[in-house]
């Protein structure tokens, strides 16, 4: 799905995925219609792909792992992507890349294909001409990872319930890709679906 101008609620059913372009100054609204539903979002410049969303830069700049209201999502060449306008949940994760087959054949001993945010996130962006290795680290919505004193990481259910949300201003105008989370790990072994919108800010 392609459209500058969605206004009204759209579904990701559950494990699967959209994209969208956004102008600048729009605000994406992602909303856990459910209860403890991870939703993960990339995104890249509209006009120059190599321009992408960085965990490294915006924790760099933020100073912290985890980010909330007031806080900016960095592009790698440092420029403001999106601003986090208002969140409800201030639980998200910024420290993991998006699940793979790999992962599941490694972590879970899942044998056999299985849903995956990455493969979501390459067939979401392929018409746009990105890349598989061009994705990295996500932004993952209402995602509980608590790290312990050891440097110890853990994913614990979402704190978000029916309802929650956050919204993400636009910095510049972005392709993004937004996928229903397909690890039951994180999603306290359920799978729900994701609602979104695109609003005039």
């Amino acid at each position: 799905m392609s459209d500058e101008n969605v206004h009204t609620a759209c579904r990701i059913a559950p494990q699967s995925r959209s994209s969208l372009v956004a102008g600048k100054a729009k605000i994406l609204r992602v909303t856990d219609p459910c209860d403890e539903q991870v939703a993960d979002l990339f995104a890249f410049n509209h006009k120059e792909l190599t321009c992408s969303l960085s965990a490294g830069r915006s924790i760099d700049y933020a100073a912290r792992i985890f980010l909330s209201t007031g806080d900016v999502l960095y592009a790698n060449d440092s420029q403001p992507m999106f601003t986090i306008a208002a969140d409800t949940v201030g639980q998200h994760d910024f420290l993991l890349t998006p699940c793979s087959q790999e992962m599941f054949e490694k972590l879970y001993q899942h044998v056999g294909h299985h849903p995956s945010c990455f493969k979501n996130l390459c067939a979401s962006l392929a018409a746009y001409h990105n890349k598989p290795e061009q994705i990295t680290t996500m932004f993952n919505i209402f995602r509980n990872v608590r790290v312990d004193l050891t440097g110890r990481v853990s994913a614990l259910p979402p704190r978000s319930r029916a309802g929650d949300f956050i919204e993400l201003r636009a910095d510049m105008n972005t392709i993004f890709a937004l996928n229903a989370w397909s690890a039951g790990k994180s999603n306290n072994d359920s799978f729900q679906p994701i609602d979104y919108q695109v609003l005039t800010a």
